[in-house]
């Protein structure tokens, strides 16, 4: 696997080693021993949740505070643009974003830390996500950042306005949302 960071540096994106030919391919999609010596950290993955969304859907941006989740992210079938926000207001990238395109073609995974704010655009017909968490959901800490909160300013991929929760039609701005210290 080979690890590479992004504009923020605890955010990962991982590559698989991916073993093709005429019948097909095999990757390993997660290697937990691989993963700590490239990351250089340790994480406890204990819930893998997976949902379907159809183009056009944007989730997020959601984190929890407290009871922080890190997140193993990979898109099955289709294509989105994932987004992870730093929301330590210690941290010198504080209110910064950075962006990915995952899909079932580049076979993509990211490390989104505990502390950062995550969500994704569905830029294909649907497309099928799966991610590992650090933490188990819970809903009483869970909140989310609007996606289109001016101070961000994410230069997200949209072809018209994109669909959403009721949840995530409230969400605070970063400036006056749950952040972490």
């Amino acid at each position: 696997m080979k690890v590479s960071s992004t504009q923020l540096p605890e955010v990962l994106l991982i590559e698989p080693r991916v073993f093709a030919d005429g019948r097909g391919y095999f990757f390993e999609s997660h290697n937990q021993r691989e993963f700590e010596a490239a990351a250089g950290m340790q994480a406890t993955f204990v819930q893998d949740n997976q949902s379907r969304s159809k183009k056009n859907v944007l989730r997020g941006l959601h984190y929890q505070n407290p009871q922080p989740q890190g997140k193993l992210v990979r898109v099955l079938a289709g294509e989105v643009f994932d987004v992870v926000v730093d929301i330590r207001r210690s941290s010198v990238n504080f209110g910064k974003w950075t962006g990915v395109t995952l899909s079932e073609e580049n076979r993509f995974a990211l490390w989104v830390p505990p502390g950062f704010a995550h969500g994704f655009l569905v830029i294909s017909e649907h497309a099928d996500v799966l991610y590992k968490t650090t933490g188990y959901y819970a809903p009483q800490h869970e909140h989310c950042i609007v996606w289109d909160d001016s101070d961000l300013a994410i230069a997200w991929p949209l072809a018209g306005p994109p669909e959403l929760s009721p949840k995530d039609q409230k969400g605070a701005r970063l400036k006056d949302a749950r952040v972490y210290a």
